[in-house]
């Protein structure tokens, strides 16, 4: 493991690459400073730092879903912080796969939908039965197959946490973000969640990066980023208070919050 801002290997060919960023909310005195950061195409790595650090925040500028106030942000060869506002929600659709915290699941949907939604929401991605086959095994793989009649209201906190990670992988993005993906789960679905993720990356040779308090799954990752060494000044609330907040219903299925 690794806390080093950028490491030199993979690194001319970056899924991620953050130059001097600067990040406040608009209220209270939270500062995200991040001079150089590169994240390499195949690699895993995972955020780790105290609660409020900014560890969620740097997850949604690399997604395109906060913006910073200075910084250029590059993200699967894209440079998101010039990109719109629709333009950065159909790059997230297509390109990056996203866990969130509170998973951001639709009420209204059942459980194979919620998986599914991204191909119902965005014209590029094609659903037919090979998408609908994934979708299913990717299910069974953890443990809810029996579940995807269901909604969301009868799911528990885990099974919640699993339909979203379903989610994420199921458009083959070229990047994962998950913000604490096994925060609400047993130790064996932990394993599984885990599993699924990790088997993605290296199958494929996609990226994946993870919000994490979990000091047992740390020795998988590749790379360790300590946010004490951006953090600065109180506090991050995201969602509170500046571009990163509540999520959209147009925006969901790892779209972006």
């Amino acid at each position: 493991m690794s806390t080093n801002l950028a490491s030199t290997e993979r690194s001319t060919d970056p899924v991620v690459s953050i130059e001097a960023l600067e990040f406040r909310y608009r209220e209270g005195d939270f500062r995200l400073a991040i001079p150089n950061l590169l994240i390499e195409r195949g690699s895993t790595a995972a955020f780790i730092g105290p609660s409020g650090s900014g560890k969620t925040t740097l997850l949604n500028l690399i997604a395109g879903i906060a913006l910073p106030q200075s910084g250029r942000v590059v993200t699967e060869g894209v440079e998101v912080t010039g990109l719109s506002d629709s333009e950065r929600r159909d790059f997230r659709i297509v390109r990056v796969g996203l866990v969130f915290q509170e998973f951001e699941l639709l009420e209204y949907l059942s459980v194979l939908d919620n998986i599914l939604l991204p191909y119902r929401i965005n014209a590029s991605l094609r659903l037919d039965r090979k998408v609908r086959d994934r979708a299913r095994d990717l299910a069974d793989r953890v443990d809810i197959s029996d579940k995807l009649g269901r909604y969301p209201a009868k799911l528990s906190q885990g099974e919640r946490q699993r339909v979203a990670v379903c989610r994420a992988v199921l458009t083959e993005p070229a990047l994962l973000l998950a913000d604490e993906p096994t925060g609400n789960l047993d130790p064996v679905n932990k394993w599984r969640v885990l599993d699924i993720l990790f088997d993605y990356a290296e199958r494929t040779d996609r990226t994946l990066v993870a919000v994490t308090h979990d000091q047992e799954i740390l020795d998988r990752f590749e790379r360790v980023v300590d946010f004490s060494e951006f953090h600065e000044y109180g506090e991050a609330r995201p969602g509170q208070y500046g571009e990163a907040r509540p999520a959209e219903p147009g925006e969901l299925a790892g779209t972006g919050r």
